[in-house]
């Protein structure tokens, strides 16, 4: 096991490093960024350790994927011995028990107790991608509604279900048509104060609809229950439910993209319980598999099983050595009862983050669940202006200072949380000790 500590050997980025982003440069497309340059060789817990011998603080999980933590040892043994068995037959031309198992314990964990079917997938977009196939071809519309600040994938399709231009559209369309856009809840930019947020943000989605799509033209309607690269934003409470029953009365299909909030991130199995919300289709990726690539739908029996045999599948959907580690990851949930652990880092960075809001007038909202919380910064408090300079600065000294941190938010002026459920409690208090000085270098 890695040793859960900090070190700083070189400066960050350090020579072999920065050797590697040179070759990085040379053999890249440019079009693959990078947000902090340090080349890691190893990681555990909560420690990354690059070429250069640092070792730094983990914030950011990979986005969301390491949840379990990197050096899992259930996920080690389990995806050993399967690359020992056997690498890729392709699950829809000799399938293997792995598969099953995954969506069996699918069934088991995702909201509500109704029948369900799965099929599994490689990412996040490409779960999103196949929900929306599902929900067309189920209702036989064609209308997919979406919501501003959202964030569903870099495919085409959705890309035009993502809210932010730069830098995940520009340049990139024509997108996918029958793709339309409504407010978001998002109460600390209501107009009309967070008070009144929920009721008249559905209010206007519920006019939207009717007037530019047509209920009777909407196959779906899709909502992350914590919007992830658009800024944490939670929606107002109630919002979601209101949302959720609405489509069922209209026939429309409530899809949950879960793929950044699921397995335990928000200090509950899915964001969606939080909510007493049971979505007809679900999308998970990221924190599902412990590191691999790995996703899935998961939805209501009859309307996974109403498309046509052929219809759903991919040549490495369902790779047996990802269902096994996936299968690792979610025992390690369960036993080690990461939801709960979730809620205890949540419980620790709350008050930290609570008492920088007191000392700096710049941290205009503090948000998020269980350890998937962020701060949205601003130039002033009254205007709630977004100051996206102030949160590079900052990302950047942590970064200096041995801190992996991660920014998001459509106006870029979002700091993100997202540290493994591995970690302990001094690397963490650590960590946000590095970003309380970071705030000291730069406000």
């Amino acid at each position: 096991m890695l040793e859960q500590k900090r070190i700083l050997a070189t400066s960050i980025p350090g020579p072999k490093s920065q050797a590697l982003q040179q070759r990085k440069l040379a053999a890249v497309s440019a079009g693959v960024g990078t947000g902090l340059p340090v080349y890691i060789e190893q990681a555990a817990g909560g420690i990354l350790r690059d070429v250069d011998g640092n070792q730094l603080i983990d914030f950011g999980s990979g986005i969301a994927v390491t949840t379990v933590g990197n050096g899992n040892q259930r996920v080690i043994d389990a995806v050993t011995k399967q690359i020992n068995d056997f690498t890729h037959t392709c699950f829809m031309v000799t399938p293997y028990e792995e598969y099953l198992e995954v969506a069996e314990v699918l069934a088991e964990v995702t909201p509500g107790t109704h029948e369900k079917r799965s099929a599994l997938f490689n990412s996040g977009s490409e779960a999103v991608e196949n929900a929306v196939k599902v929900a067309r071809h189920f209702t036989g519309r064609q209308g997919v509604v979406a919501f501003d600040h959202a964030y569903h994938g870099r495919t085409n399709l959705t890309m035009g279900l993502t809210a932010k231009n730069m830098p995940y559209k520009h340049r990139f369309g024509p997108f996918a048509s029958e793709i339309y856009r409504v407010p978001m809840a998002y109460p600390y930019r209501w107009p009309t104060g967070p008070e009144n947020c929920a009721d008249e943000a559905f209010a206007e989605f519920v006019d939207l609809v009717h007037s530019q799509v047509g209920e009777d033209n909407t196959a779906a309607v899709i909502l992350e229950p914590i919007q992830g690269e658009g800024g944490f934003i939670v929606p107002a409470p109630g919002f979601m439910k209101k949302v959720s029953d609405w489509c069922t009365e209209q026939g429309i299909l409530f899809i949950a993209d879960e793929v950044q909030t699921g397995f335990c991130r928000t200090g509950d199995w899915f964001a969606s319980d939080h909510e007493d919300v049971v979505p007809d289709l679900i999308t998970t990726a990221k924190g599902i598999a412990g590191g691999m690539p790995l996703a899935a739908l998961t939805g209501r029996a009859d309307v996974m099983d109403a498309i046509h045999v052929g219809g759903l599948g991919g040549t490495y959907g369902g790779n047996p050595v990802a269902c096994a580690s996936a299968l690792a990851a979610i025992e390690t949930m369960k036993v080690d009862d990461l939801a709960g652990r979730a809620r205890a880092v949540e419980a620790l960075f709350r008050p930290r983050l609570e008492a920088l809001a007191d000392k700096y007038d710049v941290i205009g909202e503090i948000r998020g669940r269980g350890a998937m919380l962020a701060v949205e910064l601003v130039s002033d408090l009254q205007h709630k202006t977004p100051d996206a300079d102030l949160t590079g600065r900052i990302n950047k000294a942590c970064h200096a200072a041995g801190l992996v941190t991660l920014t998001c938010g459509t106006f870029g002026n979002v700091f993100r949380f997202l540290p493994p459920l591995s970690a302990g409690d001094d690397l963490l208090s650590e960590g946000l000790d590095i970003l309380e000085d970071a705030f000291v270098q730069s406000v």
